[in-house]
């Protein structure tokens, strides 16, 4: 009977009523300051994390359509401000802050968003050196992506027709505002589609808000994927966005970039005055060295020159003759004393020296063998002697052994 008169909660009563005493407080739209810890970026594109300081901590909730217009991505250990409205989760029966802001405490949201796009996009290259496409040394045609109602147009214009007057395809392009990045996206691909040498991507100068949209990762990959060199002048001298680092080449104001876009003239015509200068100098110098070598060939080419020449040439001609003639001479007298010597030994046992010398030599007929011995021959044999200064043709009649040539 007490517990009915005092009245009796179920868990999830007792829970509602909590939360009805803290959602209807001033704890709502509340901002509060304090470290990410805990953070998980779940898959339904809902965040969840721990909002803590030294003493304490708080449970927070980021719901996807509230996260979608967040310029950043949490971290763990990051300083926030957080503004929120005060919650009760039912089912855990624990409180939480239901977040529908964020800010980095310390810096602005902006330039935390930019710092960890710039950070990305350099790890996966973008910014890299060997990716940058060099620009046309006289480009015939220019591309401006700019706004049409700002200056920035007018002052490309100014400096091109000054320096090097080309011709100029111009783009009109949102270049602030919500639908900037869109806009600046469709005209580098509309620019990509035309005959043109180089893009002029450009706006004038703001804070960080103004040239936000320079900074978003489609606009950056846009411009990487270009296959037409761009030149980024964003903002003043001072500015630096995406743009600037993706891009071929980076301008520090849209009149720079017209600058560099192209050559001056005036420097053009000075640098073929020196050039034609120094051609006409080599050309004179070539001309003069060519008139003294041919006046050299004019007098080597007289007549009484020629003759001195030639009769040098025929007493040359004759003294390399005589020289040659005593050479094969003196050749000629080693080699026939050299002949004579072999000859002489050759002769000494030569058997024509045998016959020279009153011998003779037998050979017995027909087969013309020699005859050694008298046991080679027979009575009625035929046979040849050769002496001196001929041959005997005789028959063998006798034959004697004779006792004392042994």
């Amino acid at each position: 009977m007490v517990y009915e008169e005092k009245g009796i909660y179920t868990v999830h009563e007792f829970t509602l009523a909590v939360k009805n005493i803290l959602t209807g407080s001033r704890l709502n739209d509340i901002w509060i300051r304090g470290e990410i810890s805990n953070f998980t970026n779940h898959s339904s594109g809902h965040r969840y994390f721990t909002l803590k300081d030294k003493d304490s901590q708080l449970q927070c909730v980021m719901f996807k359509w509230h996260g979608q217009s967040l310029r950043f991505e949490l971290e763990r250990g990051m300083k926030v401000i957080v503004l929120g409205d005060i919650d009760v989760y039912e089912q855990r029966g624990q409180y939480q802050l239901k977040v529908r802001a964020i800010r980095p405490d310390g810096t602005g949201e902006l330039y935390k968003a930019f710092e960890q796009l710039k950070n990305r996009l350099a790890l996966e290259g973008l910014f890299s050196q060997e990716h940058k496409k060099p620009l046309p040394e006289f480009p015939a045609k220019i591309g401006v992506a700019t706004s049409p109602t700002g200056a920035v147009l007018h002052d490309i214009l100014t400096v091109l027709k000054r320096r090097y007057p080309v011709s100029v395809l111009f783009m009109p392009t949102v270049v602030q505002g919500e639908y900037a990045a869109e806009s600046i996206v469709r005209s580098i691909f509309a620019l990509n589609s035309t005959d043109i040498d180089l893009i002029i991507l450009g706006r004038g100068g703001g804070s960080i808000e103004d040239l936000w949209a320079f900074n978003e990762e489609t606009v950056a990959r846009a411009i990487f994927g270009s296959k037409i060199p761009i030149i980024s002048a964003v903002g003043h001298e001072t500015d630096y966005t995406i743009a600037d680092f993706v891009a071929d080449v980076r301008a520090p104001t849209p009149s720079a970039a017209a600058e560099i876009a192209v050559p001056d003239r005036r420097e053009l015509y000075s640098r073929i005055t020196r050039l034609n200068d120094r051609l006409i100098e080599c050309q004179r110098r070539s001309i003069s060295d060519n008139a003294s070598r041919l006046s050299h060939l004019q007098e080597c080419i007289q007549s009484c020159l020629i003759l001195d020449k030639i009769t040098n040439y025929i007493q040359y001609i004759d003294e390399l003759t005589r020289r040659q003639t005593a050479g094969i001479q003196r050749v000629l007298e080693v080699k026939t004393s050299l002949f004579t010597a072999h000859a002489g030994k050759l002769n000494a046992v030569s058997p024509l020296g045998t016959l020279s010398r009153g011998y003779s030599i037998a050979l017995k007929l027909p087969d013309k063998t020699l005859v050694r011995s008298i046991d080679d021959v027979e009575e009625k044999d035929n046979i040849q002697i050769i002496v001196n200064d001929g041959k005997i043709k005789c028959n063998v009649n006798d034959k004697e052994e004779c006792k004392w040539w042994r």
